[in-house]
């Protein structure tokens, strides 16, 4: 919903989209019919949780995408990602994969034999960054961040582990590409978590409890993303235990286009990402043949 008041510090909530993949259930908040974007954030899913029995696990075959940069994040769980680079690496709980996408990269993400091998829970979240423009065709790479390198900030019941970007003086190792905040926040009972207008842009999706803003009315609870009105500081009570996860940043000053797993500033640039992944011109993920077809392509798509 899209709150009315021009001063309440609350400017929207919005609830996720769920996709029941069979094993787990995915949820999407961003984008949404009512928001597109969060700062430079342009997607926001949040996988899980869900348990594995002995022998199950996640096949994402590879895809490709374009203009962006995903940046996963898992509380549970375990999955190693391949891309077309040569990159190869196992993410696991606290840990941060960084894939920026740039003109072009594809990538797979599998359970790995030790996790198949046992009953294993996975949970995490992946968002999608959006590129200014003069890196939106800059060279595809890959970062992973691990846990002990990520800025942990404690005090007054709330405990921020900072996954990209800046807050509270502090600033993450991972790579950005504009002003950005990614943070997991856990809150105790009755703490008071203060949200400065460092950035311009900021909201909170609520992964477990309950939390009121001050000066808004009512609570928000599990699964909800709140958007926080631009400029001033906001203050979030915690009812009960609390976490969150906080994101947000500088907007870009383009609209961006996409459809699939393509984003762009053109949406002839997105025409021909379809067509070179419909017809193999993008680099494979070494020692894969699998592949996610091109879906089927309206006109045109999403803007």
């Amino acid at each position: 919903m899209t709150l009315q008041s021009t001063t309440d510090p609350v400017e929207q909530v919005l609830l996720p989209a769920i996709r029941d993949l069979g094993d787990f259930d995915v949820r999407r908040a961003l984008p949404s019919a009512k928001r597109r974007m969060v700062g430079p954030f342009i997607f926001l899913d949040s996988f899980g949780p869900a348990v594995f029995r002995a022998g199950e696990g996640v096949d994402t075959r590879p895809h490709p995408h374009i203009g962006l940069a995903t940046l996963t994040y898992l509380i549970d769980g375990e999955m190693d990602h391949r891309d077309s680079e040569g990159y190869v690496q196992t993410i696991r709980p606290g840990e941060v994969n960084l894939m920026f996408a740039g003109r072009g990269i594809v990538h797979s993400e599998r359970s790995g034999a030790e996790f198949r091998a046992r009953e294993d829970r996975l949970f995490g979240f992946q968002t999608w960054l959006a590129l200014p423009l003069e890196l939106e065709e800059t060279d595809p790479g890959f970062q992973h961040v691990a846990a002990s390198e990520l800025p942990r900030l404690t005090g007054e019941g709330a405990d921020v582990r900072l996954l990209a970007g800046t807050f509270g003086g502090a600033r993450a190792p991972t790579r950005v590409f504009s002003d950005t905040l990614y943070a997991d926040v856990a809150l105790v009972d009755g703490a008071r978590f203060r949200i400065d207008g460092e950035h311009v842009e900021r909201a909170l999706y609520v992964v477990d409890g309950a939390i009121e803003v001050e000066g808004q009315t009512g609570r928000f609870g599990k699964d909800q993303l709140v958007v926080l009105r631009p400029g001033s500081e906001i203050v979030v009570v915690a009812h009960g235990p609390a976490r969150l996860i906080m994101l947000g940043g500088e907007p870009l000053p383009e609209k961006r286009h996409i459809f699939w797993n393509f984003v762009s500033s053109r949406r002839e640039r997105i025409d021909q990402a379809a067509e070179d992944w419909q017809f193999g011109r993008f680099r494979g993920v070494p020692g894969d043949s699998e592949f996610i077809p091109l879906p089927e392509m309206p006109r045109w798509r999403v803007s």
